[in-house]
């Protein structure tokens, strides 16, 4: 980051931006209620997603929260009634695991803690989601103990260090209660200082910290639940081993939007006599198990290949096979029911690849009676199994690999491989394909000369070349299948090999996820409640919201489209973490995602609630205690067609509440970032759906997501200091510097760029903006005056009229660097251009018209119009 030199304009800047937002506080300027204004057509709500409690705010959330700030601006600007809640996000498993890593350090290392003189430690990447602050600081290499200490490693205590800190300070967050209550006022600060256009009667914690919010989440489960919406049962989640629990998107360090990636898995029985390294197992059903994608190809099976320098295991089945692969593949396995006990991998032998080259197989559906094991050297250890089975006909891989073997004596001598292994073995056609014929992959590996297993680009152009169109345009020949497509019999193919005995279903994570308890995730056959967003109605009614939906970019649709095409179930029950309690089966946690999809319309009510507190623990200022908020009143509130319900709330109070909510509702613009689509913002739409499926009128209006932020042209990264939080960017260009250069970041779903060079240049424009006005007041008298007004002033007035209807459609569109553009840089440009060409002087009307409307066309951009200042 650029180091900057006087900070007196700052200063100056921060000054202004002071004084008027504490004039606001006292006039409660933002502070707006239903019963003010009876016309819910001039009304405009506004809503960001709540950003998570276990740091302070950075800049990335404040360039997605800033597209909310600027469009209430404009919105405000134009008449109308606005509303900008803001809410603080502490449910799920982040708090509490960091709480109690924090807790295991103090009980393994002390109060404060005396850690180990080096420890070695990856570089985390910042997340890029707007719901989560991220805090974590850890750098590559070596650390020694003063660099643990000082913050720069792995552990919590440094992490928090790394916040300022102090040690008798940190012990408290040892606790997860104690995060609630200190990370939630400091972003509501640093929000303030920013100069938001909040209404902070109306922001609350999450969790069942705050009994209205919880009350207010129970219901909504109970709603869905009764709606058939949610639905228990086994199903295939990414799931953390260690936590003991799904893991979803806001529980992961790594893999975000990874689900589980169905194989069939192929078990290839491992003929007598045994490899010696087996030989201690005779007399059992050994199979090396293999993970594809493409069981139709099975008729085509030549080989099984194996790394020779790959560790494998071969592992007890719950029925007493054994199966041959990976640790890590067993492992996946033993939380899908392939065990005896769940998670529990019974090893019966530690092998390597070597040690099996050259057994004897009996594969499914392959027209050999026999095929063996071989060697291949490019097999990878963090997908499938380790175990591939061969079908040179149509994939590049294979052909290349058994040519190899074929060509070349010495490879098959140094492995031990004998020439009737390889040498007999020849492609067996299965599938015809126009334009490859039905030996594709020898085909397409000729015509690239492809020389080798090694020529890694050119074998990743054969495939890609050869796989779509297998699938899509491909034709079986082999009988019982002879002229169907393959992607009409690939799954009938693959449930007849299951019923055979000779397949099961595999899954395994489509790629690495991380839990934030740093564990590799797997995919595990749990019992859970489920959200059932498959369901075809619900995804219908869903997909007829989508289409009237403003997305401000088709790319933006796109994404909804896709996602609403794929999504399923989702989990939306946790054992671990932080939050409310399913209602009728309390030893489940509701999941983050699943308890934040329709809390805008809680801002519509909770100021009359809970009162002026975060965790509703104030008296209500209308009298309601948490537990009189019943499924039948919350019912009474929210839907128009219930009745009223058996209450000792007054009527007029809970009529008060119904008015707040059937004013503010629907949600006119949801900001957030792309990367939110294929979860929070697709969920956002199913449930609102899914609540008010016969009053389309509290659906969404529109959700603008945009990309994710750069800071001078790199990612941000704590270990490269190349970042900035909230708080530091204020400090360091005051609000309208910071907000200037968030506008000129860019407006696109591509990812944005904060120059700090162009908030400088913003805190100069401003400074000099603001001298020029109070220039024109004290020199008012010198101005020209009179009715007449020359060429230059009449062009001079047109451009400035030009220019207030670019900027006007530019606001419409949400396209604030634009507006930028058109209603501050070039409307200045037309100020200087009139100041040099009007010889006969300035008229003062003008002047004093073009600053009235130079304060119009920006001050929606910024904290503090520049005409405040007088």
């Amino acid at each position: 980051m650029t180091e900057r030199k006087g900070t007196a304009k700052v200063d100056f800047l921060k000054k202004i931006e002071k004084d008027i937002q504490a004039q606001w506080e006292s006039q409660k300027i933002f502070e707006v209620n239903a019963c003010d204004n009876n016309n819910s057509k001039d009304k405009y709500m506004v809503t960001f997603p709540y950003p998570y409690m276990n740091g302070r705010l950075h800049l990335g959330h404040t360039f997605s929260l800033s597209k909310c700030e600027f469009s209430v601006g404009f919105q405000r600007l134009k008449g109308k009634t606005c509303l900008f809640p803001f809410g603080l996000h502490c449910t799920g498993m982040p708090i509490k695991a960091c709480a109690d890593k924090l807790k295991r350090e103090m009980e393994l290392y002390g109060c404060p803690p005396q850690f180990p003189e080096e420890e070695d430690d990856e570089e985390e990447p910042l997340s890029k989601k707007e719901d989560e602050i991220v805090i974590k600081d850890k750098a590559k290499g070596k650390k020694s103990k003063a660099a643990a200490k000082s913050g720069s490693s792995k552990y919590q205590w440094g992490i928090m260090k790394s916040l300022g800190l102090s040690d008798g300070e940190i012990a408290s967050f040892a606790e997860a209660e104690h995060w609630l209550g200190y990370f939630p006022p400091l972003a509501i600060e640093d929000l303030k200082a920013m100069g938001l256009k909040v209404d902070w009667r109306r922001s609350f914690i999450t969790t069942d910290v705050n009994p209205y919010y919880d009350s207010f989440v129970r219901w909504q489960f109970l709603t869905l639940r009764e709606r058939n919406r949610i639905k228990f049962g086994k199903r295939y989640t990414i799931y953390s081993p260690r936590d003991g629990q799904p893991c979803m998107d806001h529980d992961r360090q790594t893999g975000e939007g990874v689900g589980p990636q169905e194989y069939t898995l192929i078990k290839m029985k491992v003929l007598e006599p045994f490899p010696a390294k087996l030989s201690g197992l005779k007399g059992k059903n050994i199979f090396l198990v293999a993970a594809t994608m493409r069981p139709e190809t099975m008729f085509g099976q030549t080989n099984c290949w194996l790394r020779p320098d790959m560790p494998y295991i071969a592992f007890e089945t719950a029925n007493g096979d054994i199966f041959v692969c990976t640790q890590r593949a067993a492992r996946n396995m033993s939380y899908q029911g392939f065990t005896k006990d769940n998670g529990v991998v019974p090893v019966v032998k530690e092998l390597m690849g070597e040690d099996l080259l050259g057994a004897a197989l009996s594969a499914p559906l392959t027209s050999y009676k026999v095929i063996y094991a071989l060697p291949m050297l490019t097999i990878k250890e963090d997908k499938g199994t380790g175990v591939v089975t061969s079908v040179p006909s149509d994939a590049p891989d294979d052909i290349a690999a058994l040519r190899d073997l074929k060509k070349k004596q010495a490879l098959r001598m140094k492995y031990g491989i004998k020439d009737e292994m390889v040498l007999p073995y020849e492609p067996v056609p299965i599938i015809d394909i126009p334009g490859y014929g039905n030996l594709s992959a020898p085909l397409v590996c000729d015509e690239l000369k492809i020389q080798s297993q090694n020529d890694r680009e050119k074998l990743a152009e054969a495939k890609e070349k050869v796989y779509l169109k297998g699938f899509y345009d491909g034709v079986m020949i082999v009988p019982g299948y002879e002229g169907k497509k393959v992607q009409d019999v690939k799954k009938t193919i693959q449930k007849k090999m299951i019923e055979d005995n000779a397949a099961v279903i595999y899954m395994e994570p489509e790629k690495q996820v991380m839990s934030r308890s740093a564990d590799e995730c797997v995919v595990a056959l749990c019992d859970q409640w489920y959200l059932d967003y498959g369901e075809e109605s619900w995804k219908k009614q869903t997909s007829e919201c989508l289409k009237n939906l403003e997305t401000f970019c088709e790319e933006t649709r796109k994404n909804f489209e896709a996602t609403l095409s794929w999504l399923q179930e989702h989990a939306c029950s946790r054992t671990y973490g932080l939050g409310s309690r399913l209602p009728w089966d309390e030893q489940w946690l509701i999941e983050s995602l699943s308890d934040s999809t329709i809390y805008m319309a809680y801002y519509t009510v909770c100021h009359l609630l809970q009162g002026n507190d975060l965790s509703g623990k104030q008296d209500s200022p209308i009298g309601i205690r948490p537990e009189q908020m019943t499924k039948e009143v919350w019912d009474y509130i929210f839907f128009k067609k219930a009745p009223f319900p058996k209450t000792s709330i007054p009527k007029e109070n809970l009529d008060k509440l119904r008015k707040e909510f059937e004013f503010w509702y629907p949600v006119d613009l949801r900001a957030s970032g792309k990367d939110l689509v294929p979860n929070h913002l697709s969920y956002y739409l199913y449930n609102h759906v899914a609540m008010w499926p016969e009053d389309s009128g509290k659906w969404p209006v529109a959700v603008r997501a945009n990309g994710h932020l750069l800071l001078n042209s790199e990612k941000m990264s704590k270990s490269t200091g190349n970042f900035l939080t909230l708080k530091e960017a204020v400090g360091k260009f005051s609000a309208d510097g910071m907000r200037l250069a968030l506008a000129d970041a860019g407006d696109t779903v591509e990812d944005a760029n904060f120059v700090e060079a162009m908030a400088d240049a913003g805190i100069l424009r401003l400074y000099t903006w603001v001298e020029w006005v109070k220039e024109m007041l004290a020199n008012f008298d010198s101005l020209r005056s009179g009715t007449s007004h020359t060429y230059n002033d009449r062009v001079f007035e047109s451009e400035m009229n030009a220019g207030i209807l670019k900027t006007e459609q530019n606001y419409e569109k949400m396209m604030f660097k634009e507006a930028l553009k058109t209603g501050f840089f070039e409307f200045q440009a037309a100020k200087d251009k009139y100041r040099e060409l009007a010889i006969e002087g300035m008229h003062q009307a003008l002047v004093f018209r073009f600053i009235e409307r130079a304060n119009v066309c920006a001050a929606r951009l910024l904290s503090v119009p520049p005409i405040c200042v007088e």
